[in-house]
């Protein structure tokens, strides 16, 4: 296989530039660049796109994005292809293997991917965001030498475990503990819908390791999997998103070693806080790797189609739809973009912006996809045609990393904060 170079995109990227923003709800982040991040060019983020685009279509064809969807199987050797692009280390730094880009870039590579398989570009943001981006921001030089290189060259695989059967939304009340002992940490407990937890090697974890301070007394850890105790208690079967792997873990009596404390001991919340505002903007981009995979569907299909003697896309209802179709996706990247774009040359994360993105995003991915199943008619209620898997997979964005309706309570409260002086009268 031909290999996918990125590190040629670098060259000549603008100056980062830093404006005043409002300090409430808003991280910064830009101590946490990879070492000499620019912010990437116009340009550069094209041709980026441009070579992801070359990956999928070799490595990601229809055929493939179908047969993990009815195998719930996610393809093997994908991981060392994904490795061999470039494209696991988007945001990590150069000398442990990563790319040293940013979250514009991320979003490029998610939403392509997910354009050509909604499953595999899941799987794809929990190993590359939700595992390599924690260990990028949060991790030791040490810790980032021992893992980073196998997860960003593929030969490991890595996953965040965070929900737990009784806390999704509520995650702060997880019953996870961690004891300390000598040398380290005993963790007890599970974790439930843990993307890429049946296959992985490298696990960060949130666990109590002083439960009577609540959130004040969680910790996050690095986990290997063969750590005597661990185990997978069983793979889901997922009504959409099928192929990645999604497992629920048990940890029985998992002893962790102290140097992999992954931040400060009970200062899990900053760091898990942190990585749900950068996880959600990157997520973000999954629906819009699927809007544009529903039109890549619909707009052939109905030109092609005919009805009473003309092509059914020049009927003004279906022109209505492809229309709106077209104008959500446009939209919904706009915004994903921009929130990207602000990290990237600002160093700044709204929380109310990222979770704006994949509101948006996802809620019009899922009415796209049901636009283009009514556009193919019978053919779109059929397997024959991508139509329903782009459906079933886009309504996971509704729910994952936290449902819609907890994205408007977060925008809210944001608010809430930002405007709390006029209720003190101030």
């Amino acid at each position: 296989m031909a290999s996918l170079t990125l590190r040629s995109l670098r060259p000549a990227l603008r100056p980062l530039v830093f404006r005043p923003l409002p300090a409430l709800q808003t991280r910064l982040l830009s101590s946490k660049h990879p070492k000499g991040f620019e912010s990437p060019a116009p340009e550069d983020l094209a041709e980026l796109r441009e070579r992801v685009q070359e990956f999928t279509r070799r490595e990601i064809p229809e055929e493939v994005a179908a047969h993990t969807d009815k195998t719930n199987a996610f393809p093997p050797d994908m991981w060392g292809k994904l490795g061999d692009a470039g494209l696991l280390g988007i945001t990590a730094d150069q000398d442990v293997g990563g790319m040293g880009m940013g979250y514009q870039a991320h979003c490029v590579v998610m939403e392509e991917i997910s354009r050509a398989s909604g499953s595999i570009g899941l799987s794809y943001a929990a190993h590359a965001q939700l595992c390599v981006n924690q260990l990028q921001l949060n991790g030791t030089p040490e810790q980032k030498a021992r893992y980073l290189p196998g997860l960003i060259a593929g030969t490991s695989v890595g996953a965040l475990a965070m929900s737990e059967s009784g806390s999704g939304s509520d995650v702060v009340s997880m019953r996870m503990t961690a004891k300390e002992v000598d040398g380290g940490y005993v963790l007890n407990g599970s974790k439930m819908w843990i993307t890429n937890g049946p296959d992985a090697d490298v696990i960060v974890v949130y666990a109590k390791t002083e439960p009577e301070k609540g959130s004040r007394g969680i910790t996050a850890f690095i986990v290997e999997t063969k750590t005597a105790g661990f185990s997978c208690a069983r793979k889901l079967d997922k009504m959409g998103m099928r192929g990645s792997n999604t497992g629920e873990l048990n940890f029985d009596s998992v002893f962790v070693p102290r140097e992999n404390v992954l931040g400060k001991v009970n200062g899990g919340v900053g760091v898990l806080m942190e990585g749900l505002d950068l996880e959600r903007l990157v997520l973000s981009a999954g629906p819009l790797g699927l809007m544009q995979a529903a039109l890549d569907v619909a707009l052939p299909f109905t030109h092609q189609r005919k009805q009473f003697g003309q092509p059914i896309a020049h009927n003004q209802f279906v022109q209505g739809k492809l229309a709106d179709m077209y104008t959500k996706l446009q939209a919904a990247r706009s915004y994903t973009y921009a929130t990207a774009r602000a990290v990237d040359e600002e160093g700044s994360v709204r929380t109310q912006d990222c979770a704006g993105a994949i509101l948006y995003s996802a809620e019009r991915g899922t009415e796209c996809a049901l636009d283009c199943v009514q556009l193919l008619g019978g053919m779109g209620y059929v397997e024959e045609m991508p139509a329903s898997r782009i459906l079933r997979d886009v309504k996971l964005y509704e729910i994952g990393a936290g449902t819609s309706e907890i994205r408007r309570m977060v925008i809210g409260r944001a608010f809430n904060k930002e405007y709390a002086h006029f209720a003190k009268g101030t």
